[in-house]
């Protein structure tokens, strides 16, 4: 492997297109999942009492299936591959880094830190890159669960 070639630069849109669907996502996931929870407390009351409503039930479900169904169409427009490798553990695992996020910096650094999470594993996505890919998503997991559990 040759470290010295320039990057392709048909790489750089689709990492930049990764980048912006992820953070979209880590946003629109952001704000569906707080309004669901502003609705329960609406209806249950803010007491403290465990409290089941429908919007709070099925949010997390209406989350990732949306965000399933729009990383496979995106990725599929920017010629992706392989889909199956990249997509699962980016559904998977991103709650850390975006949790750490929101919890430190709020709602502008989770979509920063969805857009960096989806471009570092976009990434592995390329042979040439995977190394870097799987590093960088290392790092953002090994730092998040430090940020949350530290």
């Amino acid at each position: 492997m040759d470290s010295s070639r320039p990057v392709s630069p048909a790489l750089v849109p689709r990492l930049s297109g990764a980048a912006v669907t992820g953070a979209g996502l880590a946003a629109g996931a952001t704000v569906y999942l707080a309004r669901a929870r502003e609705r329960a407390e609406g209806i249950c009351g803010a007491d403290g009492v465990m409290c089941v409503t429908w919007g709070n039930l099925t949010a997390l479900p209406v989350v990732i299936v949306t965000a399933l169904v729009v990383l496979v169409v995106v990725y599929k427009r920017l010629d992706i591959r392989p889909r199956l490798a990249v997509i699962p553990p980016t559904l998977l695992l991103a709650p850390l880094p975006l949790t750490a996020a929101q919890t430190v910096l709020g709602g502008t650094a989770t979509a920063a830190a969805g857009a960096v999470w989806a471009g570092a594993l976009a990434l592995t996505a390329w042979d040439r890159y995977r190394v870097l890919g799987l590093t960088a998503g290392a790092v953002l997991v090994c730092g998040s669960i430090f940020v949350l559990y530290g």
